[in-house]
C-alpha cells in the first residue's frame, strides 16, 4: 500500500502537469499584440508566420506576420466603420481566387497549407481582410479619380517604355460569353484546358471556339510584351511552362487560355518592334499657296488624328488614310517625316501627284504582336467569321484578342488600379500612424 506522502506526491505532479498544459493553451490564446482595443493573440501570429512560410516569403517571418496582423486589423476596422461586410460566399470566392493562383483549387490549397500547420481558419481570415479593405478602397476612391485621355496616351507612349520588359509567345483562344451561357462557356474552357496537350489541339480548338481575329492562324500572336496582357491573365501565364496551356482566365464578356511558347526576359523596344499609326490627309493643288492655306486650316482644327474625321466628312474617302504599319514596313520618306514628329504633330513636307500630304502621327508604339501573318482587317473577315468546324466557330470581334496590344479600356483600368493602390498605401499609412498598437 503507497504511503500517503507518496500518493500526494503523485498528485501534485499530475495537477502540476495539467496546469502547464492548460497555461500553455491559455497562453497561446493570450494578447501578443493590441490593435485600437482588438486583440492579435499569440496563436494567430504563430499560425502567420507559418503561413508566410509555407508560401516562401522572403525576409523575416515573425516581422512580416506581426505587420500584416496589425495591418489587417486595421483594415477590418475601417472597412465595419464604412458598414462594410463580406459574405461566406464572397469568402469561399476568394479563397478559391487565391489558391487558384498557385493552379490549385481551395480543398488542395487547404492541404498544401494544412501540410505545414497552417490551420483553415488562418487563410480564412486573411482572405476576408483583404476582401473588405478591398470593398472599402473602391467604395471610398474610385468616385474620386479621374483618368484623362492624355494619360491614357502617355501610359500607351513609347515614352511611357510601354512594351518594354518581358515578352511572351503566346498562342490565345478567346471565348466570347454573356450572362445567359457565361457557365456553360467557362465549363468549355475548362475541359479545354485540361484536355489541350499539344499545339495542333490548341490550334484547332481555336479555329473552333475563339472569336478573336488570331483564330484565322490558329491562335498564334506571336511574341508580345507581357503587359499587353491585364493582370489576371498576366498571373495565369507567369505560372506556365513552354507547352503548357493555362486555366481559363476571366475577361470582360469572354474567357481565354493561353498556350505559352516562350519567354524572352528583359526584352529592350528595338526599332523592328515599333509600329506606327499615322493619316494622310490629301489636298489638291500640290503646294501652291491654296493648298497650303488650306493645309493650314486643317491642322488648325485637328488636335489629334481622330479630328481628321471630321473634317473628311463629305470628301471622297481616299483623300483621308490612316494606317498602322510596322515601322520597317512604312515607306521610306514617310517614315522619315515620322520620326520628326511627337504624337499628334503633323507634317507638310510631302507631295503625292499633285496633292499636298498633312501627315500626322497619332500613334508610336511597340505591343504589338510579331505573328507570321497580320491580323486581318474588319473590313475583310466577313466570310471568314462565318466559317468554322461544323459551323461552330463563333463570329470574329476584331476587339478581342491581345495580339494589338492592351486596349485604352485596359489602360484606362490599369491606370484606376494604380491609383486605387497608391490611395490605398496612404490610408493604411494613415491608420497606422493614428493606431493605439500596444504589445504586453
Amino acid at each position: 500500500m503507497m504511503r500517503p506522502t507518496i500518493l500526494l506526491t503523485l498528485a501534485l505532479a499530475a495537477f502540476a502537469a495539467l496546469a502547464g498544459a492548460v497555461n500553455a493553451q491559455a497562453g497561446q490564446f493570450s494578447a501578443a499584440i493590441t490593435v485600437n482595443g482588438d486583440i492579435v493573440t499569440n496563436f494567430e501570429l504563430e499560425q502567420r508566420i507559418r503561413f508566410l512560410q509555407v508560401l516562401r516569403i522572403p525576409g523575416d517571418a515573425r516581422e512580416q506576420a506581426e505587420r500584416g496582423l496589425i495591418d489587417d486589423r486595421l483594415r477590418k476596422q475601417a472597412a465595419k466603420a464604412a458598414g462594410i461586410t463580406v459574405t461566406d460566399d464572397q469568402i469561399a470566392a476568394g479563397m478559391a481566387e487565391f489558391a487558384g493562383r498557385a493552379n490549385l483549387d481551395t480543398e488542395q490549397f487547404l492541404q498544401a497549407i494544412g501540410q505545414g500547420g497552417v490551420v483553415p481558419e488562418t487563410f480564412r481570415d486573411f482572405v476576408a481582410a483583404g476582401l473588405m479593405w478591398r470593398e472599402y478602397v473602391q467604395r471610398t476612391f474610385t468616385p474620386k479619380i479621374r483618368i484623362t485621355e492624355a494619360e491614357i496616351d502617355r501610359a500607351m507612349s513609347l515614352t511611357a517604355q510601354r512594351g518594354a520588359g518581358p515578352r511572351v509567345l503566346l498562342s490565345e483562344i478567346v471565348i466570347p460569353t454573356d450572362p445567359v451561357n457565361a457557365a456553360e462557356k467557362r465549363d468549355l474552357a475548362t475541359e479545354l484546358s485540361e484536355t489541350i496537350r499539344s499545339e495542333a489541339a490548341f490550334a484547332e480548338a481555336a479555329r473552333r471556339y475563339s472569336a478573336a481575329p488570331s483564330r484565322l492562324r490558329g491562335g498564334d500572336i506571336g511574341w508580345i510584351p507581357l503587359t499587353n496582357l491585364p493582370p489576371q491573365a498576366r498571373q495565369a501565364i507567369t505560372g506556365l511552362a513552354n507547352g503548357q496551356v493555362s486555366p481559363p482566365v476571366p475577361l470582360a464578356n469572354a474567357v481565354a487560355l493561353f498556350r505559352l511558347r516562350g519567354v524572352q526576359q528583359q526584352a529592350e523596344i528595338t526599332p523592328a518592334r515599333i509600329s506606327v499609326d499615322y493619316a494622310q490627309f490629301l489636298i489638291p493643288g500640290g503646294r501652291s499657296a491654296a493648298a497650303l492655306a488650306e493645309a493650314e486650316r486643317i491642322r488648325g482644327g485637328a488636335d489629334t488624328c481622330d479630328d481628321l474625321y471630321r473634317l473628311a466628312r463629305g470628301l471622297p474617302p481616299e483623300r483621308l488614310i490612316r494606317e498602322t504599319r510596322r515601322l520597317s514596313d512604312v515607306p521610306a520618306d514617310i517614315a522619315a517625316e515620322l520620326a520628326r514628329l511627337d504624337e499628334n504633330e503633323s507634317s507638310l513636307a510631302l507631295v503625292r501627284g499633285d496633292a499636298l500630304v498633312l501627315l500626322m502621327l497619332c500613334h508610336r508604339t511597340a505591343t504589338s504582336g510579331d505573328a507570321g501573318a497580320p491580323l486581318v482587317p474588319a473590313a475583310e473577315i466577313g466570310t471568314a467569321a462565318a466559317t468554322g468546324a461544323e459551323g461552330e466557330a463563333p463570329p470574329i470581334d476584331p476587339a478581342l484578342g491581345f495580339g494589338q496590344g492592351p486596349g485604352r479600356d485596359q489602360v484606362r483600368l490599369e491606370l484606376v488600379n494604380l491609383r486605387l493602390g497608391q490611395l490605398a498605401d496612404s490610408a493604411l499609412a494613415e491608420l497606422r500612424a493614428n493606431a493605439l498598437i500596444t504589445r504586453p
